[in-house]
């Protein structure tokens, strides 16, 4: 009897066990997949205000794809002859295995006020050191 309880308590342990498995040939993104950077669209909204939408997969989380935005967002102000933006906002979501973000920047020529502020310079350096593109 003895026997038998340990070997109902064995199969119930490895049942659990196998039940929490992602199920076959499905592999997580966070497994090693290669970001692959789909391009960024840019929108000026007003004077100063750019909307940028980034599309890619194999991104970790969301903080790769505002990563990309911000990238976007460092090049657009050095192309337009500004060293600094602030993020006004960033949408990130998820459809199948694809990442979507829509950010939106303000540049300015000097240090502009708030907590999310970016030195055009720096962050597009950092971009290029990370292999994130910013176009």
């Amino acid at each position: 009897m003895t026997q038998r309880l340990s070997l109902l308590a064995t199969l119930g342990t490895a049942t659990a066990a196998l039940g929490a498995c992602a199920p076959a040939g499905e592999v997580p993104e966070e497994r090693g997949e290669t970001a692959v950077y789909q391009g960024v669209s840019t929108i000026l909204l007003d004077t100063g205000m750019v909307s940028f939408s980034v599309a890619m997969t194999g991104a970790k989380d969301r903080t790769d794809v505002e990563a990309y935005g911000r990238c976007a967002a460092a090049q657009y102000a050095l192309d337009q002859g500004f060293g600094f933006a602030r993020q006004v906002r960033t949408i990130v979501r998820k459809e199948g295995r694809t990442w979507y973000g829509d950010a939106v920047y303000l540049i300015s020529a000097s240090l502009p006020e708030g907590l999310r502020t970016i030195d055009a310079e720096v962050v597009a350096t950092e971009c290029e050191e990370l292999g994130i593109p910013t176009s």
